[in-house]
């Protein structure tokens, strides 16, 4: 009996390796659909988006477009001003099935007028509460919502009783680069977004259709 030949031992070698690489994708494979079996809870989620990271407004505003391709009515409540229409308005403020609000007066990033920022804080989270006693929306999407809890505008434990009696099904997504220790205890989920670099760093100028 011969021995085999090289070309023969690196086709067993990658019969082996492949058996191996089938055997161990079964096994996670497994897994993940034990954990899919196991969640068998229906209802809407709650998700906080946090960190220093860009992209926390442009990830929410991505979500919200996933659920109207389903025909799921949204709302939109931005809780920062900012000096001109952002993209995301344009876009989303005529669609039919969404709900657009900007802050009226108030926190922009240019001026500082603690009174005027807490009465506007206050009139938009007037105008959030009643969304999220809406049945009839789906999607919530509280963009900078926790720079009024940073500011001391207004108050988390508000935020957390509105969160918890808003309608079974509804879906809440809240942004921010910090949140209270109470509303990131609460969420469903939690996603801190990383500054690596930022081209705003190495002397690129803010453009629109990207910061805005």
């Amino acid at each position: 009996m011969t021995d085999p030949s090289p070309e023969q031992k690196v086709t067993e070698q990658h019969v082996e390796q492949a058996e191996k690489n089938e055997a161990r994708l079964l096994k996670k494979k497994a897994v993940v659909d034990q954990r899919i079996a196991a969640a068998t809870e229906e209802r809407g989620v709650t998700i906080l988006l946090t960190g220093n990271g860009k992209g926390k407004s442009s990830s929410a505003f991505g979500t919200m477009a996933r659920a109207l391709g389903h025909g799921q009515k949204s709302s939109v409540i931005q809780f920062i001003k900012g000096r001109k229409a952002t993209g995301e308005q344009l876009f989303f403020g005529s669609h039919p099935l969404v709900d657009f609000h900007v802050m009226g007066h108030g926190f922009t990033w240019e001026t500082r007028n603690p009174e005027l920022e807490k009465e506007a804080a206050e009139q938009a989270w007037a105008l959030a509460k009643s969304v999220l006693s809406d049945p009839s929306v789906h999607f919530v999407l509280l963009d900078e919502i926790t720079y009024m809890y940073k500011y001391g505008y207004l108050n988390e434990d508000d935020l957390i009783a509105a969160l918890n009696s808003r309608p079974a099904h509804q879906n809440v997504m809240m942004t921010g680069r910090t949140a209270p220790r109470v509303l990131l205890d609460s969420v469903d989920t939690h996603s801190k977004i990383a500054n690596e670099r930022h081209a705003f760093a190495n002397g690129v100028k803010a453009q629109v259709g990207i910061e805005w």
